[in-house]
Order: C-alpha cells, then sequence, then structure tokens
C-alpha cells in the first residue's frame, strides 16, 4: 500500500496550485518522442490519480486540447499566466490525470514506478537498474502494485 500523504503542487508563477488527496495510482517516466518534444526534455514523469481526489487550490487553469501518438488527443491543463502543464488527461478519459511531478512542492516524493516507450530514449540518459524499464508501454496487471489496481477498478465501476 503507497503511503497515505497530500501532495502539493504549483505553476511556474504560482498562480494555480493544487493538491493530490491520495497516493498516485502509479508514476511514469515517458521516454517517447512526444512527451520529449511536449516537455521540451528527454522524458516526462506523470503521477497517474484519480481526477476526483485533484483539488484545485487557487487559480483557473485552462485546458487545451493537444494531438497525441495514439491520435486519441490529450487535453494539457495550463496555468493562463505562465503557461505550465501542471497535469493532462489522455484520450478524453476524465476519470485519471497524469500531474506532472515536476510542478509539485516536492517533487522527489514521486519517483518513477517504471520507465516507458525507452526504445526512443536519449542515448545519454541512464536508467536505474531498480525500477522497470519498458522500450514500449507495459501490461498495468503485472506492473501496478494491487491496490492501485483495486482503486482503478472501483473508478471504472468495475467492483
Amino acid at each position: 500500500m503507497r503511503e497515505e500523504v497530500t501532495l502539493t503542487g504549483q505553476c511556474t508563477c504560482g498562480q494555480v496550485r493544487y493538491a493530490m488527496q491520495a497516493p498516485s495510482l502509479f508514476v511514469h517516466c515517458c521516454h517517447c518522442t512526444w512527451c520529449q518534444r511536449e516537455t521540451g526534455s528527454a522524458f516526462a514523469v506523470n503521477a497517474m490519480i484519480e481526477a476526483s481526489r485533484v483539488t484545485l487550490l487557487a487559480g483557473e487553469p485552462e485546458t487545451i486540447d493537444t494531438p497525441s501518438a495514439s491520435g486519441k488527443g490529450q487535453l494539457v491543463t495550463r496555468c493562463p499566466t505562465c503557461k505550465v502543464a501542471v497535469w493532462s488527461n489522455y484520450g478524453g478519459n476524465q476519470l485519471t490525470r497524469f500531474v506532472r511531478v515536476g510542478t509539485l512542492d516536492d517533487p522527489s516524493a514521486q519517483p518513477p514506478d517504471i520507465h516507458i516507450f525507452t526504445s526512443t530514449k536519449q542515448p545519454w540518459v541512464l536508467l536505474p537498474t531498480d525500477v522497470p524499464v519498458m522500450e514500449e508501454f507495459y501490461d498495468r496487471k503485472a506492473c501496478w502494485p494491487v491496490d492501485s489496481l483495486e482503486r482503478l477498478d472501483i473508478l471504472r465501476g468495475k467492483r
């Protein structure tokens, strides 16, 4: 079971603040070329959590519909002033959010549970040996903790 803790975060200018009111379901470090382009970095680190467990503390973010590699699109929620992305929803899914770990007040509290799409990672990025590494995506049932799978089933109305 993941430790119960409330994490807070914000955009760069501080206009948009939020809290994660539960532990993340799973944390992805994605090395796909889409994430590289979107972040202007070598990867994106996203903490997946139920949308209902992300509370807006300050500001009114804006949501922008952007293309994605899947073709299903991605809704990116950003600060309207500094334009920093604080979370996103993939493929029209409004049940979960992918909180940008770098916007947390303490990003070290959400290290990656897995590295994905490493077939396109930058060659100078060295991956840890104690975290699963996948060339593409992965089998959720094989990789996620049991409590996170149960929470996702509840969210999807399967329990």
